[in-house]
């Protein structure tokens, strides 16, 4: 097409521009050709060379084999655009032609084709264009199907909007909030139910606040306390001031308390007995100045 367009392009001018456009042995061979012949290599002769230089001998057989597996995938226009391309290398004609056709296509198409097309086909275009006419309405009719069931279908449910105007945030439902706040202190605690109460830290972030990242890392990977890296007791119940290495802690919340109790023992030691109370001393009056054996005599 392009030397077409170019008709006043001399032979010698036609054979370097195709050199150009080949490569590897093709290009080895085009050189050795110039080379031999030089200008008694003419256009019409070149092209002869080159054809049968680099004929495929299972062409045809190829062409055919992939015509017969060719399949209609939803477009009548590719398939016969890939038909056409294989059957110019297959020659396929007349009955052979159409039975690769017919085998290709969907029974849609060929309803419609022998509703609308009574008569047999004069030849193979005509039976062609007819396949391709009934394969285009095929798919039209496919496609208007899907658009209305599509419009058929019920819409998605969509969330009731707040009212334009009112600013107020829609609250959590109150057990959605409780049980987020129940996620939150599992996620805190990490699923151990040992932490908190008495004599216990509240989360394991609690009890490894003032401890050294590094020293982190290499008391997690034991199996002793990952608070001051020795074995014999859990985590949650460490009180120690001092990890393995000797690095300072902060001191347990009970053993604060405790220690706090203790600081104001002596001053309640230090206050006075409290005196007996006046009912007993009473009673004990009584009974002194009235004796038992008064009554036994007057009986």
């Amino acid at each position: 097409m392009y030397l077409e367009f170019y008709p006043q392009t001399v032979d010698r001018q036609k054979i370097a521009w195709i050199g150009t456009l080949l490569s590897d042995t093709a290009l080895v061979w085009h050189l050795q050709r110039y080379r031999e012949l030089g200008e008694r290599n003419t256009c019409a002769n070149y092209s002869v060379a080159i054809r049968t230089e680099y004929r495929n001998e299972r062409e045809v057989a190829d062409a055919q084999l992939k015509l017969g597996q060719l399949r209609y995938q939803g477009s009548i226009r590719a398939y016969l655009t890939e038909f056409r391309a294989l059957n110019n290398f297959a020659r396929a004609t007349g009955e052979a032609l159409r039975e690769k056709v017919d085998l290709a296509m969907p029974d849609a198409v060929l309803d419609m084709r022998v509703a609308h097309y009574l008569e047999d086909f004069a030849d193979d275009e005509g039976f062609l264009q007819a396949t391709h006419q009934v394969g285009l309405q095929v798919e039209k009719k496919k496609a208007l199907r899907l658009a209305r069931e599509q419009a058929r279908a019920p819409a998605p449910t969509a969330r009731k909007e707040e009212k334009k105007g009112d600013g107020r945030k829609k609250e959590e439902p109150r057990g959605d909030r409780k049980k987020d706040e129940g996620k939150e202190a599992l996620r805190e605690n990490r699923g151990n139910s040992e932490y908190g109460g008495a004599e216990r830290w509240a989360s394991e972030a609690a009890a490894l606040k003032g401890l050294p990242d590094q020293e982190k890392r290499e008391y997690g990977s034991t199996r002793g306390c990952h608070r001051y890296g020795r074995p014999g007791h859990r985590m949650a119940k460490c009180f120690a001031n001092t990890t393995a290495k000797g690095t300072n802690l902060p001191a347990a919340p009970w053993k604060v308390a405790a220690g706090t109790k203790r600081a104001r023992e002596p001053e309640e030691e230090a206050s006075p007995v409290p005196a007996p109370k006046v009912q007993k001393t009473a009673a004990l009056d009584v009974m002194d100045s009235e004796p038992l054996w008064a009554e036994e005599e007057d009986f």
